[in-house]
């Protein structure tokens, strides 16, 4: 037993400790709360007026499964029982990120959501929202989608990426791997790069070493001051330390056309391109490895406006070496209406720079688009027509009323009284949808027409002039 004067003083000791740490803890000011507005730096700052505005989008696309209940796995028989086996479809989910750009609107980017079929958002608070797509474009890679809802939802200041500095602290706010609202940091490494992913090149992103992972996607890439400066869109496989993203700027004008027309309104300068081959390199003494050859300019076009005449040489495009007539409406398709580019240009012994101003494609001019790229003029279908080609009455689409010679549409063996009922992926139903359908083509090596003639359809690939 204890010894009992050993044991009241023990106890003595131990109720005094807790008086005296009691009163250390009154006494002594809240360390960590008085530290913490001193560790609120600017990426704190910036972290917190953007990440309300960042959402995670998932999205669920509807995959198709040939299933073969008899004999599984046997390549064979997989092959010998296929128009037997019952197909299963079940969801796939996939990840990404969007920034509310304007409520309720937010954007992203167009390959997050490609092939989707339901589309569901959450936001920071955990407020969770069912979305709708209001247009995409992959030829810039955003697209923006409507969430379906009424309430406040906030929205970030909008930045200028034309006023980015190499050097400065940037950050980026994804849902990388599935963990939300991940934040990582870096500087901006540089301007105006272009990337090839897959079968498509992209031109003026803004390049970054902060870290962006699969599902970082259609994230906000923000400066010091919180404000947003770029839409995070891609990385180069097997890179380490290099990302890239959309200036916010070039984003914002193709977000007005999604919203307002569900699409991105194609420009147009004024000018029919060709390939440089080594014979006309030779002809025109030009000695560099780049550029493409102006052959011909539109009266009245930008381009014709500003003083470019056929025979000179388009070595520059927005700030960006042209390698090909390809990289030339690569760089066209990431340009609205009203936006300015420059143009370096080679006439003989002189080198010219000039700066164009892009408009709208205007649609009467379709038409001679479609003389100079195809080789066919067209006329609406009559009553006429159809009897005279044996159309049968309840077909529509454009009537071939000429085939130019030694035209992509004489070589396919397309003849006046055929009948386009398809470009591409677009129905042609009437004269409007022909020219839309139309200035799509510009820069494309090749075109699929969907053509009757008489009471039989066929489909038609022209190499393009």
């Amino acid at each position: 037993m204890p010894d009992r004067a050993n044991w009241t003083r023990g106890t003595w000791m131990h109720i005094a400790g807790i008086r005296i740490a009691i009163i250390l803890l009154a006494v002594l000011p809240p360390l960590a709360l008085a530290n913490r507005e001193s560790r609120r730096t600017p990426i704190v700052r910036a972290v917190e007026s953007a990440v309300p505005a960042t959402v995670n989008i998932t999205t669920t696309q509807p995959v198709s499964q040939l299933v073969n209940p008899f004999f599984r796995g046997d390549p064979l028989f997989e092959r010998f029982f296929n128009r037997y086996l019952t197909r299963n479809s079940r969801p796939e989910q996939h990840l990404g990120t969007g920034v509310i750009i304007a409520p309720p609107y937010v954007l992203t980017n167009e390959h997050v959501l490609a092939g989707s079929a339901h589309i569901r958002v959450t936001l920071s608070d955990n407020r969770e929202f069912e979305a709708e797509l209001i247009g995409s474009d992959p030829s810039s890679d955003l697209a923006v989608i409507r969430l379906v809802t009424d309430e406040q939802l906030p929205s970030p200041t909008i930045g200028d990426s034309d006023d980015v500095m190499i050097g400065e602290t940037v950050i980026a706010i994804g849902n990388a791997f599935g963990l939300n609202h991940t934040v990582t940091t870096g500087v901006l490494s540089g301007e105006n790069r272009s990337i090839r992913t897959g079968s498509r090149e992209y031109h003026g992103f803004l390049q970054t070493d902060a870290s962006i992972n699969p599902g970082n996607s259609g994230g906000p890439l923000l400066n010091l001051d919180g404000e947003l400066i770029g839409i995070n869109t891609a990385i180069l496989g097997e890179a380490e330390g290099i990302g890239f993203a959309i200036p916010i700027n070039r984003a914002r004008r193709i977000v007005d056309d999604l919203i307002y027309y569900g699409e991105v309104v194609p420009t147009w300068l004024g000018m029919r391109l060709q390939e440089m081959t080594p014979a006309l390199r030779g002809a025109l003494e030009h000695e560099g490895s780049t550029g493409v050859l102006v052959s011909y300019v539109f009266d009245q076009s930008p381009a014709d406006r500003i003083g470019v005449r056929a025979g000179d040489i388009l070595l520059e495009f927005d700030g960006t070496r042209l390698m090909s007539m390809r990289n030339y409406f690569e760089i066209l398709s990431g340009l609205t209406p009203g936006d300015r580019a420059n143009l370096k240009i080679e006439r003989g012994d002189k080198t010219l720079n000039l700066k164009i101003k892009a408009v709208a494609f205007p649609e009467e001019r379709a038409e001679e688009l479609a003389e100079i790229l195809l080789g066919v003029e067209v006329t609406e279908l009559n009553q006429d027509l159809a009897r005279r080609y044996g159309i049968p009455a309840n077909v529509s689409g454009l009537v071939i009323r000429r085939v130019i010679p030694r035209s992509p549409a004489a070589n396919s063996g397309l003849r006046p009284g055929d009948v386009i009922l398809g470009i591409n992926r677009d129905r042609i139903e009437d004269r409007v949808a022909f020219r839309r359908a139309v200035t799509k083509l510009r820069g494309r090596p090749q075109v699929l027409l969907t053509v009757k003639r008489g009471l039989r359809d066929g489909s038609v690939t022209l190499e393009l002039s």
